[in-house]
């Protein structure tokens, strides 16, 4: 009854918010969709758990069908993610944070010892700047790393405008140690190769279209020694614990965006995603098929497995 209690005032705010919104996803994008489905001749991938011509999703770029899931979204993305991960999500992000350590000497510095410059870091689908302020803070109050600096990139305006709007709470608003990049995970052409200490993505790697592309994308960007971090909803390890997870996702999320949101396909986008992503130990072989250095087992699970994050390290090539 408690955590009843405490979510009516969050969905009493949700559903004013997002009955403002327009609705591009549920009125452009499923029509849109129906209307060009692949023909034997497409490359195919998944939209949740349809199968969609990656040029639909990928559309020139800008894959149109997940941007309209998260131009919904935007707004209110953390309840979103209240939702998905049964309100904890800002736990796993600020143990995400402190795992990755920002603003020590750097990763892909050849000695440890010596004061670190500044972290130059990358964190990708991060458009509302959840993780990329989370890794400021920590770079500059816990290792005095005033120099470190972020660019936060998302294919999606929406929700870089919403992270440009949080950034202006923060001390960070109009620093040169913050950017913002409106960029595509796959075609980061504005980044130069081996030029990021760190590279993260929270919650985003499973709405890409080409999953090992991107990761090779992210292999080339980082300096030998940097650090591809990655958090992700993932595999539930517990066979019973999965069973009452996957009735919670189907059946109540895409129920509470269809009564809070009007906007039940989003949300059911949403949960089939996260059925789709490759579970824990096909994330971590994808990852060294990219070329990264795997420390470990490869992963650490969240929560049971709800969530999960994965390293990888550029090898340093040695004379």
């Amino acid at each position: 009854m408690n955590s009843r209690s405490a979510l009516r005032p969050l969905l009493r705010a949700t559903r004013f918010q997002c009955l403002n919104s327009p609705r591009h996803f549920t009125q452009n994008s499923v029509a849109h969709a129906e209307s060009s489905q692949p023909t034997n001749h497409e490359r195919t991938t998944h939209f949740g758990f349809e199968t969609v011509a990656e040029a639909e999703k990928e559309a020139r770029g800008k894959p149109v069908l997940v941007a309209g899931v998260f131009s919904n979204v935007a707004e209110n993305y953390d309840t979103m993610n209240d939702f998905m991960s049964l309100g904890i999500h800002r736990l796993w992000k600020d143990h995400f944070v402190r795992s990755i350590n920002p603003g020590t000497s750097t990763p892909s510095s050849s000695s440890q010892t010596s004061p670190s410059p500044g972290w130059t870091m990358l964190d990708v689908a991060g458009g509302t700047g959840d993780i990329a302020f989370r890794l400021l803070d920590h770079a500059t109050n816990i290792n005095a790393s005033p120099s470190s600096t972020i660019t936060i990139s998302d294919i999606n305006p929406s929700m870089l405008a919403e992270g440009r709007k949080r950034s202006l709470t923060t001390v960070y608003a109009h620093s040169s140690r913050l950017s913002f990049l409106l960029a595509n995970s796959e075609h980061l052409e504005s980044v130069s190769d081996n030029s990021i200490d760190l590279y993260t993505v929270a919650f985003g790697i499973r709405n890409f279209t080409d999953q090992p592309k991107a990761l090779r994308e992210a292999y080339r960007v980082l300096k030998p020694g940097g650090v591809f971090a990655c958090l992700e909803f993932s595999g539930v390890t517990n066979s019973l614990f999965d069973a009452v997870y996957k009735r919670w996702s189907f059946g109540a999320i895409p129920l509470i965006g269809q009564l809070v949101a009007g906007d039940r396909a989003s949300y059911q986008y949403l949960v089939e995603s996260i059925e789709k992503h490759p579970k824990q130990e096909e994330f971590r072989d994808m990852i060294r098929e990219a070329g990264f250095e795997v420390p470990g087992k490869g992963w650490e699970d969240l929560t049971g497995g709800i969530a999960a994050i994965h390293k990888g390290i550029k090898p340093v090539v040695k004379s």
